[in-house]
């Protein structure tokens, strides 16, 4: 048995690549093994968030390079497969090399020393009437002296083309929506820090944007209850295919799908812009 109550935006912008793959992951929640690459990501974001618990003048690249390691010890005492992930000494230098070079790419888009950030690896979460829950993490907010809000998300790949960025796009735009319900502030500024291209994107979003991303949440949504009432999770073909750990469950590839878990709790979502949540 399963429930469908909240959406966060990888699981919505997973549906929209493929409800199977959204069924898989968010109903009968099948394990997928950990990633090397995902890994690096996670360590990278750990360390760029441990950088700001020091002082300002502290902030520096060498300063920053000695919490590698130490924080690669952390996570795969926490987690153990990440043993086999790195198994060899080899595989662990390697690791912490692309990790020091996405953190020195880091200090070429900004000056740590001069923010002093308001959140870290923020959860936010707010429920929508009908009962679907929006929820996050946020990987920094700042706030500028005059209480202007940015909000940061660091990507520690390459900066994608305008025609396949709407992924990370759409992300922003949903915590923008959610901190919007939370607060009443129109956020000044959403940035991605692509860091493995040394690129920053930057997203002034305006008041019809969020009421416009509100309406893309409750459409993928209703498409989503949809799916679940009918029991027809479509697959949906793609070059990403070839990446997707659920291929040999997927039918579109010519592989049987297990039975889709009963759906004991579905969530709806009001067709009309909710009030402010304060």
């Amino acid at each position: 048995m399963a429930e469908l109550i909240a959406l966060s935006p990888s699981r919505a912008n997973d549906f929209v690549s493929c409800p199977l793959k959204f069924r898989f992951r968010s109903v009968d929640k099948i394990p997928e093994p950990p990633s090397a690459v995902a890994f690096k990501g996670t360590l990278v974001h750990a360390v760029l968030e441990q950088l700001f618990d020091v002082s300002s003048h502290e902030r520096t690249l060498d300063h920053a390079t000695t919490l590698i390691e130490p924080t690669y010890a952390s996570l795969a005492q926490k987690n153990s497969d990440v043993a086999d992930l790195f198994p060899e000494q080899s595989d662990r230098d390697r690791l912490f090399a692309e990790s020091q070079a996405l953190v020195r790419a880091y200090f070429t888009l900004e000056l740590p020393e001069n923010l002093e950030p308001d959140a870290r690896e923020k959860f936010v979460q707010t429920e929508l009437p009908g009962g679907l829950k929006l929820r996050g993490f946020i990987d920094r907010v700042d706030r500028a002296p005059g209480g202007e809000v940015r909000l940061v998300d660091y990507k520690t790949g390459k900066a994608p083309k305008p025609q396949y960025s709407g992924d990370a796009d759409f992300q922003m735009r949903f915590y923008a929506l959610v901190h919007y319900l939370l607060t009443g502030e129109t956020v000044h500024t959403l940035q991605l820090m692509y860091l493995g291209s040394g690129h920053v994107k930057e997203l002034q979003p305006t008041m019809q944007d969020i009421q416009r991303t509100f309406f893309q949440v409750a459409d993928v949504w209703n498409d989503i209850t949809g799916c679940a009432e009918s029991g027809n999770w479509r697959p949906k073909k793609s070059p990403l295919c070839n990446w997707c750990y659920f291929k040999n469950l997927c039918p579109a590839w010519g592989n049987e799908a297990p039975e889709a878990p009963e759906i004991t709790n579905l969530a709806e979502v009001e067709p009309d812009f909710p009030k402010i949540q304060r």
